[in-house]
C-alpha cells in the first residue's frame, strides 16, 4: 500500500514540477506567433507557461507581440537563443541584449542575446548595436 502512495506521490511533484526550455528542431518546428519554420538557430525564443505549455517562435519580436496579445496567459519562462551559440536557448532574465544597427532578424527584431556582457559588447561595436534590457524589450509597445 505504500508503495501506491509513493507511486501517486512521485506523479503528482513530476507533473508540477517547473519545465526547462525544450530545444527548438530548426526547420521542423513552426512559430506560434507568424507560424513561419524556424530555420535560425541565433534569435529563436521560447516561453512556457505556468500550465506547462510550450510556445516556439521564430524572432524574440514574435515572442514579444504573442505575450503582448495573450496578456492574459501566465508565463513561468521566458527563453532565448544564444547568439554566440546555435540553437542554444538561454533563460531571457538574465540574458544581456543588444539591438538595431546592422542586426538583421527573421521578423526584424533585430535583437541579440547572450549569455555575458563582454559578447554583447562585442555585439554593440560589431553591428553598431545599442544595449537594451529585458524588461524594455518584453514590454515595448
Amino acid at each position: 500500500m505504500k508503495s501506491i502512495y509513493f507511486f501517486i506521490i512521485s506523479l503528482i511533484l513530476v507533473s508540477c514540477s517547473p519545465k526547462e526550455a525544450e530545444p527548438i528542431v530548426l526547420n521542423v518546428d513552426q512559430c506560434h506567433h507568424c507560424k513561419m519554420n524556424i530555420a535560425h538557430g541565433k534569435f529563436g525564443a521560447e516561453l512556457i507557461t505556468k500550465k506547462g505549455r510550450i510556445y516556439k517562435f521564430d524572432d524574440i519580436f514574435c515572442m514579444v507581440n504573442f505575450h503582448q496579445q495573450n496578456l492574459d496567459t501566465e508565463i513561468q519562462n521566458y527563453y532565448i537563443h544564444d547568439y554566440a551559440q546555435n540553437n542554444v536557448l538561454i533563460p531571457a532574465e538574465t540574458a544581456f541584449y543588444c539591438k538595431g544597427g546592422a542586426i538583421n532578424s527573421p521578423m526584424h527584431g533585430n535583437i541579440i542575446a547572450t549569455t555575458n556582457k563582454q559578447n554583447v559588447l562585442k555585439y554593440i561595436a560589431e553591428f553598431q548595436a545599442n544595449a537594451i534590457t529585458w524588461d524594455k524589450i518584453i514590454n515595448s509597445k
